[in-house]
Order: C-alpha cells, then sequence, then structure tokens
C-alpha cells in the first residue's frame, strides 16, 4: 500500500471513529431504560418481575403463609347474625391493602342462607379481625360460616399502624341480661388516628367464640383515650373465658431500605 493510500485509510478511520463517537453512543443512551420496578423484568435483586428487591410490592413465595384461623357466625336476634374471622400474618413488614373476602352461612343441611361480599386489609405481623353484621337468615339457624378471599392478594411492604393503639380495662357487664363489654383504647402515637375499628369478641373457657360486635372511632387523637361499648340484645348462654377487643386501621406504606 502506497503512503497516499495509507493516509487516505487513516483519515477514513478517523472519520468513521467520530460519526460512531457522535451518533452511536448518544443512541445507545437515549435507547437505555434503567431498570425499575415496572419494566416487567426480574433484575436489581428482584425475586419476581418486579417484586421484592427494591420495589413496592413483594414477591408472595418469599413469604411465611397467612392462614385463616378460624370463621364463626353468632346469633344476634330474630334471625340477624353477625360472623367475624381471624386472618393471622406472621410477616411483620408486609400486608395487604384491599383483600376482597366472602362470608357463607349455612344451615344444618348445608344449605346457603346467607352471603356477604367486601373487602379490609390484612395488617402485619398480628392478627387481622374481619367482622360483618346484619346477616339476614329468614330464621333459619346458622350451623357452618365458611369465609375465603375471593381473588388473589397483593402483597406489600407496609408497617402495622394498629400497634399504637392500646387496650386496657377490659371487663364485661350484665353477661346474663343484657351483655356489654366496655375497654378503653389510647393512642400512644404523635399523631390521630382516623378511622379506627375495634373489634370485640367474647370466648368460653375451651377457647370457642361465642359473640362478636364492632364498634367505629372516627378521630383519636394523639395520646387521647375513647371509651369502647359493644352491647349485645339478649344474654350469652356460655360462661366467658376470654375477651378480644382488636383495633384495625388503615396500613402505612413502608419504605425500602
Amino acid at each position: 500500500m502506497s503512503w497516499a493510500s495509507r493516509r487516505r485509510a487513516v483519515i477514513i478511520g478517523g472519520f468513521l471513529f467520530l460519526f460512531g463517537t457522535a451518533t452511536i453512543i448518544p443512541l445507545s443512551i437515549w435507547w437505555y431504560e434503567p431498570a425499575t420496578c415496572f419494566d416487567g423484568k426480574q433484575n436489581q435483586g428482584e425475586t419476581a418481575p418486579d417484586k421484592s428487591g427494591p420495589c413496592t410490592l413483594l414477591d408472595e413465595r418469599q413469604l411465611i403463609p397467612h392462614a385463616i384461623l378460624w370463621a364463626r357466625a353468632f346469633s344476634v336476634r330474630d334471625g340477624t347474625w353477625s360472623a367475624v374471622t381471624y386472618i393471622e400474618n406472621p410477616n411483620d413488614r408486609a400486608g395487604v391493602y384491599r383483600a376482597p373476602y366472602r362470608f357463607k352461612l349455612y344451615d344444618d343441611r348445608n344449605i346457603l342462607v346467607a352471603e356477604r361480599e367486601g373487602s379490609s386489609y390484612v395488617m402485619p405481623g398480628s392478627v387481622t379481625p374481619i367482622y360483618e353484621g346484619g346477616f339476614d337468615t329468614g330464621n333459619r339457624k346458622v350451623a357452618r360460616t365458611y369465609f375465603e378471599f375471593s381473588a388473589p392478594l397483593v402483597w406489600e411492604r407496609m408497617q402495622d399502624t394498629s400497634d399504637a393503639i392500646t387496650i386496657t380495662g377490659k371487663s364485661i357487664l350484665d353477661a346474663e341480661t343484657a351483655p356489654r363489654v366496655i375497654a378503653i383504647a389510647e393512642n400512644t402515637a404523635v399523631s390521630e388516628a382516623r378511622e379506627v375499628h375495634f373489634v370485640a369478641v367474647v370466648f368460653d373457657p375451651g377457647g370457642n367464640a361465642i359473640a362478636s360486635s364492632r364498634t367505629i372511632v372516627p378521630v383519636l387523637a394523639p395520646e387521647a383515650r375513647e371509651n369502647l361499648v359493644f352491647t349485645w340484645p339478649e344474654a350469652f348462654t356460655s360462661p366467658i373465658g376470654r375477651i378480644d377487643v382488636l383495633p384495625l386501621r388503615a396500613p402505612a406504606p413502608l419504605e425500602v431500605e
């Protein structure tokens, strides 16, 4: 190759290098999309596409399974029933914001006498009570209560806000006539608590639930106390062993560390 040919080759190579630097690199930067929790891919330490790792959504396969501990219905008066279930979630930093569910009540011939759908939270690291009242069974007695989640649960990083609500002073009055459970709820947080649901469940000495009720406190100010009262129109037919009063309120998102 002559000196002129070599010079021409060097000039062309330099031009192509400059052209590539000026066009290919910017285009590569423009086409490149950084990994996110919404790209439909399993990357950046995720254990499933867009779940776990730095993402808010969690991979349910990596969680301890939740459990429906029990579900039961209780006669209130004249064919009206209430129902409650306990959901146990042992995961301290994972919960569900919207958990669609279904109660089904059956008589002793296994005939469906009442059904109700709703949605609730599943609180992190605690037992979530889910209560429904006002079931009309047409004077048919409920023999079996069935509870199920009616859609897949979407697990997210969250923290339990109900642990700032403490319950003291639980007692029962007039159990043989018109029972009342009383208790005191205190908000130990520095911010107010809104729409706090309180579910009361009464158990016999054998640990079997015999009655349930619910009340709602619209606003509980910081460091404030509220007297809670749960009532039933008819006497309990079993002796009292224990009383649960459980707070339920909207969980809060948990930042990824």
